[in-house]
């Protein structure tokens, strides 16, 4: 799937988050995801808050791994496991660079650095395994 379908599809099946989450590259088991950080994804102290961060991951790890299968809306989270390395910036979008490390028959495993954008350092870094449904 290019990055208009993985766009269109998100829309079709999930259009209450959609518009969080912009697909920039796509590729070989890899993909680049954009969440545009605005004031509802911070928490006290200036930061964004963990679960806008693990939805990027997740979000980011699907996506990824339908680029390879095809647009299959019951592919479902089984496991995930985040580090938070450092504060994001408040305001400043973030990007996750995903990458599918294995794409069997019933799973799929990814791995996913978030930086805020414009930072060398990651901010969080997630691996994250989805169940397939069955053909």
């Amino acid at each position: 799937m290019t990055a208009q379908d993985l766009m269109a599809f998100m829309v079709a099946e999930f259009d209450q988050v959609a518009n969080d989450f912009i697909v920039e590259e796509v590729g070989g088991g890899k993909i680049r995801v954009r969440m545009a950080v605005g004031e509802r994804h911070l928490r006290p102290g200036g930061t964004v808050s963990g679960p806008s961060m693990f939805a990027l991951a997740d979000v980011s790890a699907y996506l990824a791994t339908l680029a390879l299968i095809g647009p299959k809306a019951l592919a479902v989270t089984t496991n995930c496991s985040i580090d938070f390395m450092r504060k994001p910036i408040a305001g400043v979008d973030l990007v996750a660079y995903a990458t599918v490390l294995k794409l069997g028959k019933l799973l799929s495993v990814t791995d996913v650095l978030i930086h805020s954008h414009g930072m060398d350092q990651p901010v969080a870094r997630a691996t994250l395994t989805y169940a397939i449904p069955p053909r």
